[in-house]
């Protein structure tokens, strides 16, 4: 090949590849991506889907499963009967399991995530903050009532308490359930199913140590 023809040649070839333009048999070498990687970045783009009410139920249950924990926690300190020492001793494991599980649920989404605290959730609303306890919640006289009480009371108050407290709970699942939308990603709903079901148990367990702590008969 003479000096005059590689020239000739060279300068085209040089224009492509300033241009970004990769010639055929360059492109034919450059590594495909890997279909499973393919596949696993399409499904961690997917792997967060939420809605507002989604965040908004983890938020409030977390301050909701928090004041339980300090009803169940004064159960050993103000003499409650065996029963309702096992009973506290139930929603204390499960519950703090409940609140760690929610608290990474909101940081994976980049969500604020509250303090485990048993007072009302922060909320805005009209372009406004807000105050306001979940369904269910003791206000800060019931609260009080219920650190005062002891023994057979402490049960009654307690029970009484934590019944109502649980159906708001069971309030908050179906609210979300019935949202358009929300609860859509398998992790969500199992964790307001596994409450539904659970502290709708324990409602009717606790009706049944009600009625024995007031001696009657029949639910309380």
């Amino acid at each position: 090949m003479t000096t005059a023809l590689f020239r000739r040649l060279l300068v085209p070839a040089l224009t492509l590849l300033g241009a970004g333009i990769v010639p055929l048999a360059a492109q034919e070498a450059q590594p495909r991506p890997d279909p499973r990687y393919v596949a696993k970045a399409r499904a961690d783009s997917a792997r967060y889907p939420y809605t507002e009410a989604d965040v908004h139920f983890m938020q409030g249950m977390i301050h909701h499963h928090a004041q339980a924990l300090v009803m169940a926690g004064w159960a050993s300190s103000h003499g409650a009967s065996p029963a309702v020492l096992t009973l506290c001793g139930r929603i204390i494991n499960a519950q703090n399991d409940e609140i760690r599980f929610m608290q990474m649920w909101l940081r994976d989404r980049n969500q604020d995530v509250p303090a485990p605290t048993p007072g009302p959730m922060k909320m805005k609303m009209d372009g406004m903050e807000h105050e306001m306890l979940m369904p269910g919640m003791l206000n800060d006289d019931e609260m009080k009532e219920l650190d005062r009480a002891r023994g057979v009371d402490f049960d009654v108050k307690f029970l009484r308490g934590m019944i109502k407290h649980h159906s708001g709970a069971v309030d908050m699942v179906n609210e979300l359930l019935g949202t358009y939308g929300a609860a859509q990603d398998e992790i969500t709903a199992k964790l307001a199913q596994d409450i539904q079901i659970d502290q709708t148990t324990e409602i009717t367990r606790m009706q049944k140590m009600l009625a024995a702590s007031l001696g009657l008969t029949g639910p309380a």
